[in-house]
């Protein structure tokens, strides 16, 4: 799971449209056709880019799934939910009937850009290898699901997990500790690529990886390009979520997102062919909204990571119901969007816990208000707690978007007769402290977008006990062992109907008890080239699919 420090925002004239902030019509981007051929430009505002599947912690659909190709992959939509679909497999698994074991069987004919033969044998590795400590940046929630998984220590000890067999060359089977319902979409992961042994490099293998995907790296620029060629041996028949349009694709890291941005408003020379994911600010909307054609090239997405308010339940000053109820009515959420860059970028008002476009979100307000909250409510709800008086600390990060809707939130409480004090600090320590159960704040402004689309993604890192502290992301410290129960029975269920109901009951249930107030379902605004075709920003996750962008002209 992600918890993201969004580009940063500042409060525009925006404001005066902000009444229409759940009205606001997104932009997917271009469904232009695309032709074949051509360079791709991904303007990137990373310091590095490392292409080892074990260390990534990228989605499904960003770049580096265009060198690799896991056992499943994610087939995405302009206006529907993402779907787990095969990629080196022949389907997304099957379960036995504990929900422990499953089974994948490769796809005849893949080979890696070198010509050799891709194997289960070689999936086993990758994955393997991902337990290494000098390797284990990535995602890792296989790491506490494969039987053994919690002591393996890798295999360059020549040490290997039996919990993971292959008993042919085609044919991969897991082993786990619990019946776990959303197995195919963690097999879409990076760490589900194949590396072969005999091209094991520890600490360089980023550099030169073995391609399964239908690009290669074909050289490196000073440390800041990377360009990537065709893979002569990606047979398309067998890869249906790849278009592979492009004959390069030319990587550029370390780039300023202002000079990103400028750069794709002009759209002059290669520039046309460019596309990024950094969030467009506000400072720059009046230039992208005066010109129709740069207007055209935003792509905006209908939704997106959630922006919320956690309280810290484990205080004394939360011990009460009605005091965290009264702050569900008293936050000013317009004032809020407003901070974020108003609706076309910053987002629409949220209410649940569970965000657009993963299955178990269903639209419901438990603390239903105007969009600029209700203070008299509010204050009712503190007097029948007998609470006046408050004083409280929030915590948030020092970005300017972050800034601003703190200033909002403690003008909100100020009229309900609840003094904030702000405390802003450098993100990595806003990070360190709200993942610190001993940490000093009574209310913590943050954002949370699950790694895959799953409602497990949404409730269990957040709202499971077992998240407490210890770098772990329940920042308001809930625990009811009831949600426990039932976010551990939502993950065993096989079922993808019956468990996206499941988790729809626990939005419900953890709601009721109010320990966070959900703000915006952030929304992302990107700019393209003009030569760019098939960008666009799903419901989930609020990022371009690179696996589908081509060019209009190559």
């Amino acid at each position: 799971m992600k918890r993201l420090i969004i580009a940063s925002l500042a409060v525009t004239a925006l404001a005066a449209s902000a009444c229409n902030a759940n009205k606001t019509n997104t932009s997917p981007g271009t469904s232009a056709s695309s032709a074949k051929g051509g360079q791709l430009v991904i303007l990137s505002t990373s310091a590095k880019l490392d292409l080892d599947p074990a260390k990534s912690q990228s989605l499904a659909i960003s770049a580096i799934h265009l060198l690799f190709r896991s056992l499943t992959t994610w087939q995405t939509s302009p206006d529907g939910a993402p779907k787990v679909v095969p990629d080196l497999a022949t389907d997304t698994g099957k379960v036995s009937a504990d929900g422990k074991t499953w089974t994948y069987h490769l796809k005849p004919g893949l080979k890696y850009s070198t010509g050799e033969t891709i194997t289960a044998q070689d999936v086993k590795y990758g994955v393997e290898r991902t337990f290494a400590p000098e390797l284990g940046q990535g995602l890792s929630y296989h790491k506490g699901l494969l039987v053994g998984g919690d002591a393996y220590k890798g295999p360059f000890d020549g040490k290997d997990l039996a919990s993971i067999e292959t008993p042919d060359s085609t044919t991969i089977v897991f082993h786990l500790n619990k019946s776990y319902g959303d197995w195919p979409w963690v097999v879409s992961t990076p760490q589900f690529s194949p590396v072969p042994k005999a091209h094991e490099d520890i600490q360089h293998y980023g550099d030169h990886p073995s391609a399964s995907g239908p690009y290669e790296v074909a050289s490196v620029e000073q440390g800041v390009v990377k360009v990537f060629k065709r893979n002569p041996n990606w047979l398309a028949a067998t890869d249906p979520t790849r278009t592979a349009k492009p004959d390069t694709i030319r990587y550029e890291i370390g780039l300023d997102d202002n000079v990103i941005n400028q750069r794709l408003i002009a759209s002059r020379g290669e520039d046309r062919n460019a596309i990024s994911g950094v969030n467009v600010p506000p400072s720059l909307l009046p230039k992208v909204q005066g010109d129709s054609s740069v207007r055209a090239r935003l792509a905006t997405s209908p939704g997106g990571l959630l922006e919320y308010l956690a309280l810290n339940v484990r205080r004394p000053v939360f011990a009460k119901l009605a005091v965290r109820q009264a702050l569900q009515y008293a936050i000013d959420k317009q004032a809020v969007q407003v901070a974020f860059g108003g609706p076309l970028i910053g987002g629409d008002i949220a209410s649940t816990l569970i965000t657009p476009g993963i299955p178990g979100y269903q639209k419901y307000n438990a603390y239903p208000a105007p969009d600029q909250g209700d203070p008299a409510k509010a204050k009712d709800l503190l007097r029948q707690a007998g609470v006046s008086g408050l004083h409280l600390t929030l915590l948030c990060s020092n970005t300017s978007q972050q800034s601003g809707a703190a200033q909002a939130i403690q003008a909100s409480l100020k009229k309900v007769g609840i003094t904030v004090t702000l405390r802003p600090e450098d993100p990595d320590s806003w990070n360190a402290d709200t993942t610190d159960s001993k940490a000093d704040y009574d209310l913590a402004l943050t954002d949370w977008l699950p790694d895959f689309p799953s409602a497990q993604g949404n409730i269990e890192p957040l709202f499971d006990s077992s998240e407490i502290g210890n770098g772990n992301y329940n920042s308001s410290g809930y625990s009811n062992p009831q949600v426990d129960a039932g976010i551990a029975t939502a993950i065993g269920e096989l079922d993808e109907a019956k468990s996206a109901q499941q988790w729809f009951a626990l939005d419900q249930k953890i709601m009721a008890d109010a320990p966070v107030v959900p703000l915006l379902y952030f929304r992302s605004a990107f700019l393209h080239g003009s030569n760019v075709a098939n960008f666009y920003l799903p419901p989930y996750p609020p990022f371009a699919n690179v696996l589908q962008v081509g060019l209009i002209k190559p």
